[in-house]
Formats: structure tokens, sequence, C-alpha cells
């Protein structure tokens, strides 16, 4: 009689799986927002305004920050024993710390109120009379 249960082993290797998957798709988004970036700065050295210049002083310094968490996660790496297995305790410091990095690092209580967009977001001026589309 066969089961389809996995055991821990398999659940760890899933995960590990899914974390470097996770890991690969944020650094791929990454590179597709410095390339936005460098898109954005192309086009801003012809038509440069003096709220985009702005706007893109604001965008500059928060993909200055990035990399520098990029470099503070890149440098914990996980340590796998030789039978491939990794500590328990050490993979939930790595998701706790993957995901803080992804909420911009913050150990507020998760009782305050957070936005669940950028301040970027929060700056942009709508036209006079805009009305914002009514779903039902």
């Amino acid at each position: 009689m066969v089961t389809n249960t996995t055991t821990l082993e398999e659940q760890i290797a899933n995960l590990t799986r899914a974390i470097e998957g996770l890991v690969k798709h944020v650094q791929e988004q990454d590179s597709h927002i410095s390339k936005l970036m460098n898109k954005i700065n192309n086009t801003d050295a012809s038509h440069v305004v003096g709220k985009q210049a702005k706007a893109h002083d604001e965008a500059e310094t928060c993909l200055k920050q990035q990399p520098n968490e990029r470099e503070k996660s890149s440098t914990k790496e996980l340590q796998v024993s030789s039978e491939r297995l990794i500590p328990v305790d050490q993979l939930k410091e790595f998701i706790i710390g993957t995901i803080q990095n992804k909420l911009g690092g913050s150990s507020k209580s998760s009782m305050t109120y957070t936005k669940p967009y950028t301040q970027r977001i929060d700056n942009l001026e709508m036209p006079v009379g805009y009305q914002p589309p009514k779903f039902q």
C-alpha cells in the first residue's frame, strides 16, 4: 500500500526550491525596475521639468537603498549539511528576514496601519475634476 505522504526532508527540499524561485523572481523584478529607471533617466535628460526632476531624485534614492538591502540579504548564506538539510531555525530566520526586507524592513507592530502603496503614489497629482472609476 503506497500513500502520498511526504517526509520532512522532502518538505524542506520543496520549501528550499520555492525560496530559491522566489529569490530569483525578486532579482528579476529588481533588474526590470533598474532597466525601467535607466529608460526614465534617458528620457528625463531631454525633458526635465521641475516636478519630474524631484520625482526622479526620489526614485533614485529608493533604488540606491534597494541594492544595500540586497547586499545584506545575499551575505547571509544558508548552511546546508552533508545530507542536504537546512536547520529549521536557520530556515525560519531566512524566511522572516526575507519577509521583513520585502515589507520595507520595518519591525513595527502589526496593530499599526500601513499603506498598501508607496509614498510616490501618495504624491501623484491628479488632473482637476478627476473622478475615480466606480465599480459595482
